[in-house]
């Protein structure tokens, strides 16, 4: 920037500062949150339930996490998943989008539905991904997704039908994109060979990503098991969090689907986000790094001590991984994930790494209560990184996968706003400057 524009841009943060006591005074919540760290209702829903505590007499109460898809349990739901086929994610998908368990014949239509559609548009994987490819994924899906609008025959239809029978084929086609934005980078970028398979429509979304990332397209039972639960626990997270937000606002404009979703790409791009997960998997490479697996618990609470000192990794007194917006006392979906972890470590002999970060979880949580006096939770981004790793999934693909997960939930949530609000999301913001005269160019 421009030496004397870089001054002036300096000078204007000051001159147009805005006080925090300002926020309290006319009752703004910063970030659309109140005092007591519980959200502004932005609408309703009957798509999924984030319980975190209980309000008794006007005071919030830490309280175990629960987690409800269309008012069933996750853990419920998780629980009673078919062991012999790998379905539960487009189990999952069924009950969010039409709010009931599909029967047998409901769900063969679905399946077939959404695996007619796994494959790209003719000619787009070659001019639209391998002849641009990006150095980060979730922008190169941003742009494939506005791309994809062009494919389209009316796009510009924002009727429930036909933003479902969009929504629908953006679930479909999210793996083939993502992995092959993944390939094409890895071959220009970091000099890899180029591997393109074509998606199987014979099996399950999660096993088609298994196979589109891989050399040789193989993969085990666990591994997709457990890669079709990851998806499942990220499939939706209320109405509130920041990229179902952003989708609910954008798409509130009676914009198409395609610039909705693009927005909440971006949205989930963010380290607070859908970054999370890597930025808990980076901060635990650097706590092994510096520390060792065989490390004592007084060694670990010395690293946790100076996370929260901005002494350790970088700088910003945040162990990633712990603590969440809403849950307190636990969050289910990494308890749910805990317990499949441990199943998928031994498979890859890296049980000795796993427990690492348990002990580390309850080290961080013990340290973080003795010097902020509050209690947290792992998050589920904590474990998710670490079960990434094990699946052999490329960091480019952790927050894309993340997006392959949430795009039903985006679904859901724009058709049901359109249903039952239809109306633009236009808050208000309070004006706290001074008003001032104009003066003329030549007279100042």
């Amino acid at each position: 920037m421009n030496q004397t524009l870089q001054t002036i841009f300096q000078q204007s943060t000051v001159d147009n500062y805005i006080a925090n006591k300002l926020y309290h005074k006319y009752d703004v919540k910063k970030g659309l949150r109140n005092e007591d760290g519980t959200g502004v209702l932005i609408g309703l829903t009957r798509i999924a339930d984030v319980v975190g505590y209980q309000m008794i007499d006007g005071k919030k109460i830490d309280d175990e996490g629960q987690l409800y898809y269309r008012g069933i349990s996750i853990f419920d739901l998780v629980r009673n998943f078919d062991e012999k086929e790998i379905r539960g994610y487009e189990e999952t998908c069924f009950l969010i989008l039409f709010g009931h368990l599909p029967d047998q014949e409901e769900f063969q239509i679905f399946k077939e539905a959404l695996r007619s559609q796994y494959s790209l548009p003719d000619g787009f994987l070659e001019t639209n991904i391998l002849r641009y490819p990006s150095m980060n994924i979730m922008n190169k899906i941003q742009r494939s997704l506005l791309m994809l609008y062009e494919t389209d025959a009316d796009p510009d239809n924002s009727s429930v039908e036909n933003t479902f029978q969009q929504g629908l084929s953006i679930i479909a086609k999210m793996p083939a994109m993502m992995c092959y934005a993944y390939q094409a980078k890895a071959h220009l970028f970091n000099h890899e060979s180029l591997f393109i398979h074509h998606p199987d429509p014979n099996v399950s979304i999660a096993e088609n990503i298994l196979m589109l990332i891989r050399p040789t397209k193989e993969y085990t039972y666990l591994e997709a098991k457990i890669l079709d639960l990851m998806l499942v626990l990220h499939a939706d997270h209320g109405a509130g969090n920041n990229s179902t937000f952003t989708n609910i606002v954008v798409s509130s404009t009676d914009t198409d689907i395609y610039s909705a979703f693009a927005a909440s790409v971006g949205s989930l791009k963010g380290p607070r986000h859908g970054g999370a997960n890597l930025a808990a998997k980076n901060m635990m490479k650097a706590v092994i790094d510096t520390v060792g697996l065989d490390a004592t618990d007084e060694e670990l609470k010395q690293i946790a001590i100076r996370l929260l000192q901005k002494d350790f990794y970088d700088q910003k007194g945040l162990i990633y991984g712990m603590g969440h917006a809403v849950y307190t006392l636990s969050d289910p979906r990494s308890v749910i994930l805990k317990q499949q972890a441990k199943a998928l470590a031994v498979e890859k002999e890296m049980v000795n790494v796993f427990e690492f970060y348990e002990r580390f979880e309850q080290i961080a949580k013990q340290t973080i209560y003795e010097m902020k006096h509050i209690s947290v939770c792992s998050n589920i981004d904590f474990y998710s990184g670490l079960i990434y790793e094990m699946l052999m999934i490329p960091e480019d693909l952790y927050s894309p996968m993340f997006v392959a997960s949430r795009c039903v939930g985006w679904l859901a949530h724009n058709i049901e706003n359109k249903l039952y609000c239809n109306r633009i999301v236009r808050p208000a913001g309070k004006y706290v400057g001074e008003k001032q005269e104009y003066v003329e160019l030549e007279k100042r």
